[in-house]
């Protein structure tokens, strides 16, 4: 742990962090909403992309432009929005990928669009035929000319090649990483590994894959140790909650694989390389992406995935951990739930919001479902 420790430190940064060496570099960054935006195109500007959902903390100003019983997440990157937290942005792209960020595009466009640049992202949902490409294509090139004129530069096709190979050699280090994590859960744990995956929507992708090659490296060396906890999988949009995280560590749970939207759904699929037309590679990529419950995926795939995860990894069960009133989530839940019994791999359903401070619920559910395995 002595010499793995100082790299995860490279890792333990907020964004106020990131964002402050950024304005130092005089750099320009567009904050991101979720889902699976064209990040790329904000690289390839010589920008830089700002993932600005995950936060934790109270909601007030928000429930001005919302009902209460919102997505917290939406709700969250609206209040930072209103309080000031991003007046420090170039700009905000916001995709419409489910029915509470159209509203959250809408209420942003509202609010701050005379000060701050509102970049919208439509995304069509019958992503895999070629009329959805297409479309796709062309919001992209919308896309890309916002940002041309938000970063005064013309953006190139091989810049935006350059970046998505950057990206994609990110995304090759951290499912290298996953698995790292889960050969040395005693070093990796709950914690770290979601500092490490989630920081990466915030911190410059070039030095993240420089940190990432070197804390694989470490791992690598490292003898593996038998784990004598629990080994989990978890599912949902969110589980960076530093409480939820101390609580499964508390209970001797590792996690050693997950389907979680901002870690390994970000990740698992690469964009195509060398195409000659790279934004239309970016275009194709949003229907390459399976058993994503944001998008559209008829054949429900998650399911399949999850199963084939725990017999991977040897898990002992799944904790899904549902983002409050997330509509696409909540509709997943029921069908998964019962082929996963029949399967025999036990489940557990936690909820969490964007304002919690008391986790003993999450606690309670946990320390039972630890026993019942």
């Amino acid at each position: 742990m002595s010499n793995i420790l100082p790299i995860l430190k490279k890792f333990d940064l907020t964004k106020a962090d990131i964002v402050k060496k950024y304005q130092k570099d005089g750099r320009k960054i567009i904050g991101c909403s979720p889902y699976h935006l064209p990040v790329e195109l904000v690289y390839a500007s010589g920008m830089r992309p700002m993932g600005l959902w995950g936060s934790y903390g109270e909601i007030s100003m928000a429930k001005e432009y919302f009902p209460a019983f919102y997505c917290s997440i939406v709700q969250r990157i609206l209040e930072l929005s209103l309080n000031g937290t991003f007046d420090c942005l170039s700009g905000i792209m916001v995709s419409i990928q489910c029915d509470s960020l159209k509203a959250l595009g809408q209420n942003i466009k509202r609010t701050l669009g005379k000060n701050i640049p509102y970049i919208h992202v439509a995304m069509a949902q019958h992503r895999k035929i070629d009329v959805g490409v297409d479309f796709n294509e062309v919001q992209y090139n919308k896309v890309k000319a916002q940002l041309e004129e938000i970063s005064g530069k013309e953006i190139k096709d091989e810049d935006i090649e350059k970046a998505i190979k950057l990206y994609n050699k990110s995304k090759i280090l951290m499912r290298e990483f996953v698995k790292l994590a889960a050969k040395h859960p005693e070093v990796i744990t709950p914690t770290w590994r979601s500092k490490v995956l989630t920081i990466a929507n915030a911190m410059d992708r070039a030095e993240y894959v420089e940190n990432l090659e070197e804390l694989n490296n470490a791992l690598k060396e490292k003898d593996e140790v038998p784990w004598k906890g629990l080994k989990i999988v978890t599912t949902g949009i969110l589980t960076n909650s530093y409480s939820l995280n101390q609580i499964f560590e508390e209970n001797k749970m590792a996690i050693v694989e997950d389907e979680v939207a901002q870690e390994s759904r970000q990740f698992r699929t690469l964009v195509e390389e060398n195409t000659g037309n790279p934004i239309r590679a970016l275009a194709k990529y949003l229907g390459d992406i399976e058993g994503d419950s944001i998008l559209f995926d008829p054949d429900k795939k998650r399911t399949d995935m999850l199963i084939e995860k725990v017999k991977e990894t040897g898990a002992d069960g799944i904790v899904y951990v549902q983002a409050k009133f997330c509509d696409p989530e909540e509709f997943d839940y029921p069908l998964f739930k019962k082929v996963l019994e029949n399967e025999g791999i036990k489940l557990l359903m936690i909820e969490t919001d964007q304002q919690m401070t008391n986790f003993e619920q999450a606690r309670t559910s946990l320390q039972t479902f630890a026993e019942m395995l």
